[in-house]
């Protein structure tokens, strides 16, 4: 009977420091849906970003992402970005698609311009960057190597006697 006691208060004490770790990481977390005005974007790729996303600039949270489509005229991505209505974004601001690491997290980085004139909501971001692919990257490493390699005279010594 003792043991069984023993195995319930270490359940619970389980339980109570999952229940804590659980608090704590939402707690800590900028996980939180942004409303405030809309605005858009038209990238020609949007590889690794996802509705609900963070849109942040200098590294902090101003927003998130509402939406991805893809405008069946021209074939960009269009991306909607909810931002809060305290941040003005000024027209000439630039949008790019950053990783939060080697493999991480794709997120939207506004880097804001320098006009004195306002993005009105429902406005456009006309400045845009593509997302760095790793792939692209690794793959022009690859074969920039392998044409800057010359091949490498064939030199041998004197015939052995």
């Amino acid at each position: 009977m003792n043991r069984n006691a023993v195995e319930t208060v270490m359940g619970a004490v389980v339980l109570v420091v999952a229940a804590v770790f659980l608090f704590f990481a939402y707690t800590t977390s900028q996980v939180r849906a942004v409303t405030g005005y809309d605005v858009t974007a038209n990238f020609d790729r949007v590889e690794g970003l996802r509705d609900g996303g963070d849109v942040r600039i200098s590294g902090i949270k101003v927003g998130s992402i509402i939406s991805q489509t893809l405008d069946p005229k021209d074939y960009v991505a269009v991306v909607k970005m909810s931002i809060e209505p305290s941040i003005k974004l000024p027209v000439d601001s630039v949008a790019t698609i950053a990783s939060t690491g080697l493999l991480g997290d794709r997120y939207l980085a506004i880097v804001p311009g320098a006009e004195d004139e306002y993005i009105k909501p429902g406005g456009k971001i006309e400045h845009t960057t593509p997302p760095v692919s790793l792939e692209s990257l690794i793959g022009q490493f690859i074969y920039g190597m392998q044409g800057s390699q010359q091949p490498k005279p064939n030199v041998q010594g004197p015939p052995a006697k």
